[in-house]
């Protein structure tokens, strides 16, 4: 019987860690140093597809008989992508200019065997509808949560949930940036049954 190949997270975002840990396989984790900066001319599910191989392609080439998983997601309003605010300031005009509007999260993961060169590829899309927000709920809501490294400054995993009055997508894990019901589908065809706790081998 041939050694199990590994996991790899090619991801250093605690939150896509937490999120595989609920599979219950083990993995490791592999930043990836991938330029993100959108390609002009390029849709905002575009850019999430194509960063999530960019990032598990990066990670396989250091890991050549691993399982990586890449992913990525932009957010956009009207067509405009939303980025990870950085600072407390750029997050206030974010939640102001989302305040009661519908939003659009695009979330993609990839599966590469590095050996093989195998790539799979989804996307999950999460439409959600914000709430019209005061200056003092935004304030409050950041200043416990301080979100300044996700997109949009949407925590939906904690108070971020507050945000929201309405949320459309098939996977909820998708807005927290790991789309965990694909991913489960993409590693059985690759061996990994995380039901079973059965692994390739």
């Amino acid at each position: 019987m041939s050694e199990a190949k590994p996991l790899v997270l090619a991801s250093g975002s605690r939150y896509r860690r937490a999120l595989l840990e609920r599979l219950g396989h083990p993995f490791e984790v592999a930043a990836a140093d991938v330029d993100e900066t959108p390609l002009a001319g390029e849709t905002p599910a575009v850019t999430a597809c194509r960063l999530a191989i960019a990032k598990a392609r990066a990670v396989a080439a250091r890991h050549g008989n691993a399982l990586v998983i890449g992913s990525d997601q932009v957010a956009h309003v009207d067509g405009m992508a939303l980025s990870k605010p950085g600072s407390h300031e750029a997050a206030v005009a974010q939640l102001t200019l989302l305040s009661g509007r519908r939003i659009v999260f695009h979330t993609a993961v990839a599966l590469i065997d590095a050996a093989s060169k195998r790539c799979q590829l989804r996307q999950v899309d999460v439409a959600s509808t914000f709430r019209r927000l005061t200056a003092q709920a935004i304030d409050g809501y950041l200043r416990r949560e301080q979100p300044y490294d996700c997109a949009g400054a949407v925590k939906s995993e904690a108070l971020g949930i507050a945000l929201f009055e309405r949320i459309e997508s098939d996977d909820p894990t998708a807005l927290i940036g790991l789309p965990l019901i694909a991913l489960v589908d993409m590693l059985a065809l690759e061996g990994i049954d995380v039901l079973a706790g059965t692994g390739t081998g």
